[in-house]
């Protein structure tokens, strides 16, 4: 019998079973939700800080003291309270919707820890980070909006080029794949792509959650390929190559690079827009402040928050592009088609493989799983067909 393509598509998909697909999509569904959600619970936090007039009060007392010192307390003091004030909503909707579904067996102590840890480190570089916004509209003024995208590439670089070095290690063991067929074979696909033996490294990613996961993150020095313990225990040496053919790719096809540019255009933009909403906004919730003005910051915040839900299916789309490009890599270099469709099939238990076209093109970071199956499966029919006509 002729190989189909579309036949052996719907076995993997199908493989997983009713059960599993329709808890996949209860998941997908709900993520969805989730995301109202959040924008809710920002527009509540907003209101509280706002009308309690906090940040009034301590921008008062730190009068006497120098401009930036001002500033940046009160940014971190707005980012602390924020976090603070919707921490249950965010142990939910990072712990407890998880250990809902199974996705993660991370004990409830361990992870309010580490978001703790998170709090604490998002409000310092929360606070130095919208100190230069703040440095920016006063010096510039109406243009601060175009320098602040500038000053988002910035803090965008440093943040993956910093990220791998000092914040990830605070919450994960990176170390070298133990020694065995799998470290050879890694080590032996990362000769061919010229990438240094210490930048492939495995991670105790089991910590956090229970999804078959890998990634690449890091620029210049700092770039590695990391794979989650999740991802070594449930995969095959030839699933595993192909993930990690998977990551080379946009490792070697420079997709870090990408993002930061696509970042700096939604920043310029987005501050722009919060440029000319901010007054109307501001209104609405009782405050007084400008846009200059960092007490006035719940309500930035509050801004960018609801563009960035606008902006996400454009950030999805750049992404979708980038993973098709990462596939068609591995496919390319690994050839492992049937390996490729079976690790594919394991991310189905957390992002549902069928979803409407519409569902895809503003939620999903990643094509359908059935989409980059069928991928593979045309790969192998094509690699059938030239080895038939030899």
């Amino acid at each position: 019998m002729a190989f189909d393509p579309a036949v052996e598509t719907a076995r993997y998909i199908d493989s997983l079973g009713p059960e599993a697909l329709q808890k996949a999509a209860d998941y997908t569904i709900a993520t969805h939700w989730i995301l109202l959600g959040g924008l809710v619970v920002t527009a509540i936090v907003t209101w509280i800080l706002v009308r309690s007039g906090l940040l009034e009060r301590l921008s008062s007392k730190l009068q006497n003291r120098g401009w930036a010192l001002r500033t940046f307390l009160v940014c971190f003091a707005f980012f602390l309270l924020s976090a603070l004030i919707s921490l249950p909503w965010g142990i939910y909707e990072k712990w407890g919707f998880e250990k809902s579904y199974g996705r993660t067996s991370q004990p409830c102590a361990d992870f309010i820890t580490q978001d703790l840890i998170v709090i604490a480190l998002s409000s310092v570089l929360g606070g130095l980070f919208f100190l230069g916004v703040y440095a920016l509209i006063r010096r510039t003024g109406k243009k601060w909006w175009l320098w602040s995208g500038g000053l988002a590439a910035f803090a965008a670089a440093a943040a993956i080029l910093l990220s791998p070095v000092l914040i990830e290690p605070i919450f994960n063991d990176y170390k070298p794949v133990p020694e065995g067929p799998v470290r050879t074979a890694l080590l032996t696909m990362a000769d061919e792509a010229g990438i240094p033996h210490d930048r492939v490294l495995m991670f105790d990613g089991s910590r956090q959650s229970n999804n078959f996961t890998a990634n690449v993150s890091g620029v210049f020095g700092s770039a590695r390929i990391a794979i989650s313990d999740v991802a070594l225990k449930q995969a095959s040496l030839d699933e595993v190559k192909a993930v990690t053919g998977h990551e080379i790719g946009h490792y070697v096809l420079g997709h870090v690079w990408r993002s930061v540019f696509i970042i700096v255009f939604i920043a310029m933009l987005g501050f722009f827009l919060a440029d000319r909403l901010f007054n109307r906004v501001a209104a609405m919730f009782g405050s007084q402040a400008n846009v200059g003005d960092p007490e006035g910051l719940p309500v930035l915040m509050l801004i960018v928050s609801v563009l960035g839900i606008f902006a996400q299916p454009v950030l999805n789309g750049v992404t979708r592009a980038g993973e098709s490009e990462a596939d068609a890599y591995s496919l390319r270099t690994v050839n492992l088609p049937d390996a490729m469709a079976g690790a594919l099939a394991k991310t189905a238990e957390y992002r549902y493989p069928r979803p409407s076209a519409l569902q895809e093109a503003i939620f999903y970071s990643h094509p359908s799983v059935e989409k980059r199956v069928r991928r593979a499966m045309d790969w192998k029919a094509e690699q059938l067909k030239k080895a038939g006509a030899r």
